[in-house]
């Protein structure tokens, strides 16, 4: 073909832009005040370089096009509180979620001990009492009659309590007269003084020692495991709560070999040798750790490593227990144990100089406090921490601390998190799967201040939504429908569940993308579809925003996009 027979460009295709993505043809929710609902998006270099209609949308040429043939598009959401780890472990071991009566828990123990051999160890987590009848903590007289010959150790599905057999008990020389160690509690029978073989908190770690660890290879699998769970969910991050060193330098090893997509923000446990590092780490400067090389980087603070993919400035502390085990530190005991009101799992006058510390050098903390005890003297020691330090004296002026949990919270502390900046960091299923026992531990005065997501808001706090995964299923659509509907997912409720704290649907999508965004310093770069931040988005099967609140659970992810890559597409036939 000569020059001449060569067909003429148009001007308008002359002057169409080159992108590396189009989406259209969606039904977009952008989380921009100034732009609440579009209908493309377009993408270059990672970064979103346009929201709006489908007709202006037509002058970008793009690599690859993708009719999203009106399924409904959020950001990027992110789970702000799950153990990763956990979450691979879980499929990897024996499960035991969803066991509804104890029976059904001792018929999935009793299968894994006929495929183990005699002697070893057989492990496995997911169980809660609660939904059982009678609702009481299993004994190791349960497991002694079906596993005679291996130990077993069996973690309740928060991760605060486990049950063992006697053979596991004897191996760890636990007996009647063992006492109990700080911030936990050997349960013993109240008419033999034997343990029952619950141990619950910093107890677990009395048998735990001596169970053989997983190899490093085990751990690599389950964090993969877990992160490919999480991306097919449609979380595009994950703030992970609470890392030791062994698994951070896990974690960048996989960074660094390009096995991970998902966006991930990390913290470090404390107090310890670990966070001691870390602080001291922090004093060289946040340099990025893919520029790292030595020893000391896999505790060094980092920030948008591996290109935008790896932030670890936190340091995470654990306060109190659970309130399923009865561990949550309360102000006034059980009402349904007036025996105990709970226990604190590290000793205030110890968190002090670390707080200190972490506000001079930037590192920000976030502390799990479930009981109103453990809230309160949480407020407390933060509150006293930004006197000890005032603004000018710290590395960073708003130093966005959180409270993970922060489930039962006295009426009189909940305006203090607004008033200092801190942030609480809940999960909504948490509230729909503990209601059912919790004015039991709590009778109904203390219900007020439980799971208090609309005082929160009120009081002029953002909450940062999570899962708590494998504590929880994890699932994005559970943990939108439980803050929407404040139901169970057959959609019970009861008087005792204080629905007016139920949260809107716009308040439950910031829950999930612009607010961890902000708790993360990252809402210049994540949490709302706009021009020049990461093209980070969640394709969604149903309009989350619209439909009956029971369909949210039927809603699953047909796309998930990070930096502009497609890292998870459903097939065609089910989207």
């Amino acid at each position: 073909m000569t020059r001449a027979q060569e067909p003429v460009s148009s001007e308008a295709e002359r002057r169409r832009i080159n992108v590396d993505l189009v989406l259209t043809n969606g039904n977009v929710y952008t989380v921009n005040e100034k732009q609440p609902k579009a209908q493309a998006i377009a993408v270059k270099g990672g970064r979103i370089v346009f929201v709006g209609s489908d007709e202006d949308a037509k002058r970008f040429h793009a690599a690859k096009v993708v009719d999203l043939v009106g399924h409904t598009v959020v950001p990027g959401l992110t789970d702000s509180h799950c153990h990763i780890f956990g979450i691979g472990e879980r499929e990897m071991q024996l499960n035991l979620e969803g066991t509804n009566t104890l029976d059904d828990f001792l018929s999935k123990v009793k299968a894994r001990v006929a495929q183990t051999s005699p002697g070893k160890w057989v492990t496995g987590r997911g169980w809660i009492e609660t939904f059982w009848k009678p609702p009481q903590f299993p004994s190791r007289l349960d497991l002694d009659r079906i596993a005679p010959d291996n130990p077993v150790f069996l973690t309740r599905a928060d991760g605060h309590a486990s049950l063992a057999n006697s053979t596991a008990l004897k191996i760890a020389k636990i007996d009647k007269s063992t006492s109990n160690p700080f911030g936990g509690e050997i349960l013993k029978d109240k008419a033999t003084g034997e343990p029952t073989g619950m141990l619950l908190d910093n107890a677990q770690d009395l048998v735990a020692k001596n169970i053989p660890q997983p190899t490093q290879g085990d751990r690599e699998k389950a964090l993969l495991r877990g992160i490919d769970r999480e991306i097919r969910l449609g979380w595009c991050e994950i703030q992970n709560a609470g890392s030791h060193k062994e698994d951070i330098d896990l974690i960048r090893k996989a960074f660094e070999s390009g096995k991970i997509k998902i966006r991930f923000i990390n913290a470090v446990f404390g107090p310890g040798e670990d966070a001691a590092q870390f602080l001291r780490a922090s004093g060289m400067g946040f340099q990025p750790m893919a520029h790292r090389h030595d020893a000391a980087a896999t505790l060094a603070p980092a920030i948008n490593a591996f290109n935008h993919h790896f932030t670890q400035r936190t340091i995470k502390v654990i306060f109190d227990g659970a309130l399923g085990s009865r561990g949550a530190a309360l102000l006034k005991p059980y009402s349904d144990a007036p025996e105990t009101s709970g226990f604190l799992t590290e000793k205030p006058e110890e968190l002090r100089p670390m707080f200190e510390e972490a506000l001079r050098r930037g590192i920000q903390v976030e502390t799990h406090a479930i009981g109103d005890r453990a809230n309160r003297l949480i407020v407390d020691l933060y509150e006293a921490a930004f006197k000890a330090v005032p603004p000018e004296q710290r590395k960073i002026k708003e130093p966005r601390w959180r409270v993970e949990h922060a489930q039962i919270v006295d009426p009189a502390d909940l305006p203090r998190f607004a008033k200092l900046g801190v942030i609480p960091s809940m999960q909504p299923s948490h509230a729909i799967s503990d209601l059912f026992f919790a004015p039991a531990r709590l009778g109904m005065d203390r219900l007020a201040g439980a799971y208090a997501w609309q005082s929160f808001l009120k009081s002029g706090c953002i909450i940062t939504g999570g899962s708590d995964a494998p504590v929880e299923r994890g699932e994005p659509m559970i943990e939108f429908y439980a803050a929407v509907a404040r139901k169970s997912i057959k959609g019970e409720s009861g008087e005792a569940w204080h629905r007016e704290q139920a949260v809107s649907r716009e308040q439950a999508l910031k829950m999930f993308t612009i607010w961890p965004a902000y708790a993360a310093f990252e809402e210049n770069d994540k949490g709302s579809l706009e021009v020049g931040k990461l093209a980070d988005l969640t394709v969604l099967s149903n309009d989350i925003m619209k439909i009956p609140e029971l369909k949210i659970l039927e809603t699953h992810t047909v796309m998930t996009v990070i930096g502009g890559e497609i890292v998870f597409e459903l097939s065609r036939q089910r989207s």
